[in-house]
């Protein structure tokens, strides 16, 4: 007595033909032992017969009329047949992916036109088994989700276009949407797949986003927005450059005002720049430009004795602690 059966290793194995090429000598009477999450598709010179569900089942006449019908069985029901059985997977396959391979042009309410990236998950299972085997597997021993994966890709893709530019007018609205453009383009496809036997699942929507380029325009607009008007934001660029010259070592602004000013100066900017912050936050006073303010802050008393204190220093006559001890107060002074 013969068992026929199939075992999937790799869980991604969505039909497995038996014998792997061809056909096979069947006894009546052999035992077509079918997993709960199968079935399996009886195939006989070319055509699909009948299709058996999970359980154990004996290949018999009385058991499986359409064997004896068909074939017409001599000897007594002794003789061996020749046929196929593919076993076909009804499991859910999750993490399938898919996503652009290249960017979808995308006609945008607030950004004219934008090209954009976009990317998800989807699910399936085998809801018509011998007409996912007729209609994508053929004769062929083995079929995994891979060639699911990459056909449906492109058709989820080419779907997304159609969504978008019926629900969507500007990519700033995404955010509250994407739960009803990953419903909207589910319903989309499900024919593009129920006509292969295929029912879908799950589909999701991961992101979609315009590109980097565009990401940052968005970024710099959105800095704007939160300091207020032009004038504003401007003001705080002034003072954040003038804060990073009185970081770098020896005065970084010094081809503005004068090479030399070293230490003095960077202390100078250094008092001066949070009342500059604080103008150009509250849209004060036309900040002081940069090469003045810098110029004012170098000719100060307050910089002329930083400049002797650095010396001191650096002829080892005070040590670093006296040095910032003494630094600080007149930092204060200022």
């Amino acid at each position: 007595m013969d068992v026929i059966q199939y075992q999937d290793p790799t869980g991604s194995t969505m039909v497995a033909r038996w014998p792997a090429n061809g056909t096979a000598a069947i006894r009546l009477g052999s035992q077509l032992i079918v997993e709960e999450s199968q079935q399996a598709v009886f195939f006989r010179d070319g055509k699909a017969l009948d299709t058996f569900g999970p359980g154990r089942h004996t290949l018999a006449t009385q058991n499986v009329p359409i064997i004896a019908g068909l074939f017409g069985i001599p000897f007594g029901g002794k003789s061996p047949f020749q046929a196929a059985v593919f076993f076909v997977s009804t499991k859910t396959f999750l993490d399938l992916k898919w996503g652009t391979k290249e960017p979808v042009i995308f006609r945008d309410q607030d950004l004219a036109m934008v090209r954009l990236r976009a990317f998800g998950k989807f699910a399936v299972r085998i809801a018509n088994a011998q007409l996912f085997v007729n209609s994508v597997v053929g004769s062929r021993g083995l079929y995994s989700t891979e060639g699911i994966e990459d056909y449906f890709r492109d058709v989820i893709v080419a779907r997304l276009t159609d969504v978008l530019g019926e629900n969507l007018t500007s990519i700033f609205d995404l955010p509250k949407l994407y739960d009803e453009l990953a419903m909207g383009l589910k319903s989309r496809v499900a024919d593009d797949f129920a006509k292969y036997g295929i029912e879908l699942a799950d589909l999701f929507l991961g992101a979609i986003t315009p590109p980097e380029e565009v990401q940052k325009l968005i970024d710099e607009r959105s800095g704007m927005g939160a300091l207020g008007d032009m004038n504003t934001y401007m003001k705080f660029k002034t003072a954040r450059a003038i804060g990073d010259a009185a970081q770098q070592p020896g005065g970084g602004a010094g081809s503005t005002v004068g090479a030399g000013l070293g230490l003095g100066m960077g202390a100078g900017l250094g008092a001066m720049l949070p009342g500059m912050m604080r103008d150009a936050m509250q849209g004060g006073g036309a900040a002081q430009p940069a090469p003045a303010a810098a110029a004012a802050a170098a000719g100060s008393p307050v910089a002329e004795k930083l400049r002797q204190l650095k010396g001191l220093l650096d002829e080892g006559l005070i040590s670093q602690e006296e040095f910032n001890t003494k630094r600080q107060k007149l930092l204060d002074e200022m």
